[in-house]
């Protein structure tokens, strides 16, 4: 009877159509350099009005009535709680004498930060994030212990808000103290050497009833002083000037010099500064200035500096700078550019440790300081890393190494002798050999060359008749590499088909390929996707009716714009936390950021190119557009949820009168997706795969969806 479900069921999810709540057209016009463009839900951009709140709640009533009617929904919550149940641990890190990690007991909804003498030794809880708050949504974000192991600095998150609260414990006692600050965001901790205080960036103030929704501007960089109040910080660098840079600073692990990495939104193009802190009233120093290229800081060996950078080297290499001798001139390079991407570098026991991208898969290579290769240090398998972090005078680190089906596991490095010993594995609740993957290279509309990975259950039929979820980003440099997720084990053992798409505008291949995907160039990243889609569905793995395209932030981005002009390409759409109005994105907290991948409709041939894509923009009436369920949430202040609130609107009003349902799913006391507790995560996805499910005509999931 499977195949007489996978046809019917699709007809009986559209048989009886939605009732939506209605929502209030406004005549709101706006002209841009000449074309008026309408909009009628610019209301739901106050997400403070009681009006907004009432459409919240009568669209939640409708989709959650919908989602809690789905056979086997609650069978799906089950086993991904058992999925999600196994103990998970973060990398251990040395500071002062001690060594912390994080480590979750399985169904905690956070982790937990502990503290240990040794690596493998037994470990006490220094900081329990689920005893903050009743409902377990209160998030650890910065952990900052200071050089001499007494103090830790730790960044608080509450409902997934970017905004931070620090706070300062005695690592010894456990106890807080008195230290409290507030109005941060996108910072770090940075002890001085003497363990005195740290540095931090933070912005000015919100308005009140704004600080969810306001631009984040005149980032300064502060000194805190433990045991004072923050009114009493010592404002260490500022620029009123340019209101626009970010400003973060690093004390460097000799303690010799405060590094200031200057970011303008999130261009990868950086310039960098620096001051002394052997000298007394030290000025600081404008080392790298020109924004011409992208610049990391690595490490200091004394006065030269350590960069990774692709300047002249759009796969990134190392140069070496003495900042006795900062003229262009003296510039070294160290380790040249390559084949493949350089992703990350790290100076541990006096080597370069380099991460390369390789067709989106980690590889690793040992350089000395004057570049030389030592080796290439030999990986679990076929994956992703990360760790590899530490210091010049350490002779261990560690990484961690997953694949789509290989859960996070953590292994003890030996830098001399480039050998790996497993340090801890979890336990999971599935068997990884019942799936295989595969990684293909597909032509998209121009010829590029686009990575597609797949993984499913092994012995799949190439018939057309698979669900196939596709996944992608496509921005702001990000590489989309091999990762393990619980959440999608599940979607595999539902016999669906994961595709993982590694698109134009991302950062896989360098600065020329993510700078391909990115403003009057945007289109390339949709391209990709749909020739992605095309090529599922023309080698038969999926087909029209089960395909199912998903995506967050610049992903709800992607998956919104790919279904406004590719309907007919598509069963089903998963835009999640999206960036969907492409000309008034700039005006909230940090979307101004934004324009150096985007571009802005302040500018007249950026609008022509945002106007052709934006998802708001695009819909048009009487369209049978893909079932739909876009997800958002109330504290999202990355991307604010008035993006989704108006896509969902005119996507309801617009929907053919015989399509497939279009939702919205808002989450509460839930931000952007970092920090979210896992009880909403393990929900969510319950809801998500559940709406699959249904949508795409998938047999009700059995108890033992194995």
């Amino acid at each position: 009877m499977r195949p007489l479900l996978f046809s019917l069921m699709p007809v009986l999810a559209t048989a009886q159509p939605l009732s939506y709540p209605e929502t209030r057209h406004d005549t709101v016009v706006d002209n841009y350099h000449g074309v008026t463009v309408v909009d009628p839900y610019r209301w739901l951009e106050d997400d403070n009005s009681a009006e907004t709140q009432a459409w919240v709640k009568a669209q939640n009533e409708v989709t959650f009535a919908w989602l809690g009617d789905v056979p086997g929904r609650d069978t799906l919550r089950t086993r991904l709680e058992k999925l999600w149940n196994h103990e998970r641990s973060g990398v251990p890190w040395e500071e002062g004498g001690k060594w912390f990690f994080t480590r979750n007991s399985g169904l905690q909804n956070q982790s937990v930060l502990h503290v240990a003498d040794t690596p493998d030794g037994p470990s006490r809880v220094l900081l329990d994030p689920n005893t903050l708050s009743a409902d377990g949504t209160t998030s650890l974000t910065v952990v900052a212990p200071s050089r001499d192991g007494r103090h830790l600095v730790y960044g608080l998150s509450k409902a997934g808000s970017d905004w931070q609260e620090f706070r300062v414990r005695e690592i010894a006692t456990g106890r807080d103290r008195g230290d409290v600050l507030n109005w941060i965001k996108f910072s770090g901790a940075s002890w001085a050497p003497d363990g005195s205080g740290f540095y931090y960036s933070r912005y000015p103030q919100p308005s009140e009833g704004a600080a969810l929704t306001e631009a984040n501007k005149n980032q300064t960089v502060w000194f805190h002083r433990l045991g004072t109040a923050q009114s009493e910080d010592q404002q260490v660098y500022a620029r009123p000037d340019q209101p626009d840079w970010g400003l973060h600073a690093q004390v460097t692990d000799d303690g010799a010099y405060l590094v200031f990495s200057v970011t303008q939104g999130t261009d990868p193009r950086k310039r960098v500064f620096y001051r002394s802190l052997t000298e007394a009233d030290a000025p600081v120093v404008e080392l790298l200035r020109d924004f011409d290229a992208a610049y990391v800081f690595i490490d200091n060996v004394g006065s030269l500096f350590y960069f990774r950078t692709d300047l002249d080297a759009p796969r990134y290499r190392v140069i070496a700078i003495d900042v006795t001798r900062p003229e262009r001139a003296h510039w070294r390079e160290i380790v040249p550019q390559s084949e493949d991407k350089l992703e990350g570098v790290s100076l541990v026991g006096d080597q370069l440790l380099c991460e390369y991208l390789k067709d989106a898969r980690s590889e690793m290579r040992a350089h000395d300081l004057e570049g030389r290769l030592i080796r290439r240090v030999e990986l679990p398998g076929l994956g992703t890393v990360a760790g590899f972090s530490g210091r010049r005078d350490e002779a261990e680190t560690f990484y961690t190494f997953t694949s789509f089906t290989e859960p996070g596991s953590i292994y003890r490095y030996d830098v001399a002798s480039g050998r790996s010993t497993p340090h801890w594995r979890p336990q999971v609740d599935f068997d990884p050999s019942a799936y295989e993957m595969r990684q293909v290279f597909v032509s998209s509309r121009d010829g590029t060359r686009v990575p597609l990975f797949m993984v499913h259950k092994k012995g799949l039929q190439l018939d057309g008749s698979n669900p196939c979820l596709l996944y992608g980003y496509g921005g702001f440099n990000i590489s989309l590499t091999p990762a393990f997720s619980a959440s999608r084990i599940a979607w595999l053992e539902l016999g669906g088909v994961y595709a993982q798409a590694c698109l134009r505008g991302g950062g896989e291949y360098g600065a020329e390929w993510h700078a391909a995907g990115t403003k009057l160039r945007k289109q390339n990243v949709f391209d990709d996707f749909i020739a992605c889609a095309e090529w599922l569905q023309r080698e038969k793995i999926t087909s029209p009716a089960k395909l199912a395209i998903q995506g967050g932030s610049n992903g709800g981005l992607l998956v919104g714009a790919c279904m406004t002009q590719r309907a007919e390409l598509f069963g089903a759409a998963l835009p999640a936390v999206g960036v969907m109005d492409m000309l008034r994105f700039h005006r909230f907290t940090i979307g101004w950021a934004w324009k150096s991948d985007y571009g802005s409709s302040e500018d007249q041939e950026e609008f022509k190119a945002l106007l052709a894509y934006s998802p708001l923009h695009n819909l048009k009436p009487g369209v049978r557009y893909p079932a739909t369920l876009v997800k958002t949430a109330d504290h999202d202040d990355r991307v604010v949820p008035a993006h989704s609130f108006k896509f969902a609107a005119r996507l309801q009003e617009c929907q053919a009168k015989d399509g497939p349902p279009v939702l919205i799913r808002i989450e509460t006391s839930a931000g952007h997706g970092a920090g979210t507790a896992l009880a909403k995560v393990i929900e969510e996805t319950a809801d998500t795969w559940a709406f699959l499910t249904r949508v795409l005509g998938m047999p009700a999931p059995a108890a033992d969806a194995r």
